[in-house]
């Protein structure tokens, strides 16, 4: 009872959470989702193939279920970091169209094997692991890299939240977030008046 709970609601998260890092490109130009946005790189379309990739592969070959398309192997030292970047030849139809088919994938997987099924992840220490290590591990991915577009996508355009139904953070205007960011500046000054 309890590993169909589990499962279902860690599933369910998963879903709710790839489509938010999808959302965090609408609206935007080509060159807005790729561009590079940190010192390192990070870019909005660049997150969303990365998050494929890996998701194949977590869903895939951990479990002896590879994905249908050809993937970089994990240990092919040359395409290091392809994943994290989109080549001007690959569009957002193709990289969201890849996504999506890994989820129909990966939620296959999901519904059919059982929360303790066994599964083997070779670039791991410790690689014998079940279902239930790789939901809880690609839901913490994917949070985590949709936390990345939700401050990549505020820098760009301000905004904000998790989708356009739910409004998220939207519900306030641009005097709000200007008086709550010098609240917040104000109390890092007074904090630490000497860096000033």
């Amino acid at each position: 009872m309890i590993d169909e709970f589990a499962k279902e609601y860690l599933h369910d998260d998963l879903r709710r959470i790839r489509e938010a890092l999808v959302w965090k490109l609408d609206g935007l130009s080509e060159y807005d989702i790729r561009r590079p946005l940190t010192s390192t790189g990070t870019n909005l379309l660049g997150l969303v193939k990365h998050s494929a990739t890996w998701e194949a592969r977590y869903f895939g070959e951990v479990f002896g279920r590879p994905f249908r398309e050809p993937l970089p192997r994990w240990d092919d030292k040359a395409a290091s970091g392809a994943d994290l970047w989109v080549a001007e030849d690959e569009t957002r139809e193709q990289m969201i169209g890849l996504y999506q088919r890994v989820w129909e994938h990966a939620d296959a997987t999901i519904d059919e094997l059982a929360i303790d099924a066994p599964g083997h992840v070779p670039w791991w220490p410790r690689p014998d692991v079940k279902l239930f290590n790789i939901l809880v591990h690609m839901l913490t991915e994917t949070n985590r890299h949709a936390g990345h577009a939700d401050i990549l996508r505020e820098q760009l355009d301000g905004a904000v939240g998790v989708d356009t139904q739910n409004g998220g953070m939207q519900e306030y205007d641009a005097a709000y977030w200007e008086n709550h960011r010098a609240k917040v500046e104000q109390a890092a000054r007074a904090a630490d008046p000497i860096s000033i």
